[in-house]
């Protein structure tokens, strides 16, 4: 079993930048794939971007792509999403979440994006 802990969301303007972070514990020396989920207000939740544990396989959404960037440091136990020129239409609460295989088993209890316009 592995836990997962979101931070660093927060008030941004259009157009601005924020680093989310994900940090596991307890079981994080298994293979977990890990996925960053946003569920906006009304909304159903969707996949963001997501990287096997290998990291030689990376999706974005077509919403986020060449703006956004997910990465891990194994060391850390900790993966971020870098997100960039952000738009209000990003506004969401975002998750992490982590899987040895399907479905996605473990999840953060996420963290507020707001993007003001």
């Amino acid at each position: 079993q592995v836990q997962l802990v979101e931070s660093g969301g927060g008030l941004v303007q259009a157009g601005g930048s924020l680093r989310l972070s994900c940090v596991a514990s307890g079981r994080t020396n298994d293979n977990y794939d890990l996925a960053w989920f946003r569920q906006a207000p009304g909304k159903e939740r969707e996949i963001v971007t997501f990287m096997n544990w290998s990291g030689n396989r990376i999706y974005y959404a077509d919403s986020v792509r060449n703006r956004f960037t997910i990465s891990r440091d194994n060391a850390k136990n900790t993966v971020y999403l870098q997100m960039t020129s952000l738009e209000p239409e990003d506004t969401a609460v975002y998750y992490c979440a982590a899987r040895l295989d399907a479905p996605w088993r473990y999840w953060g209890q996420g963290t507020q994006v707001t993007v003001s316009s």
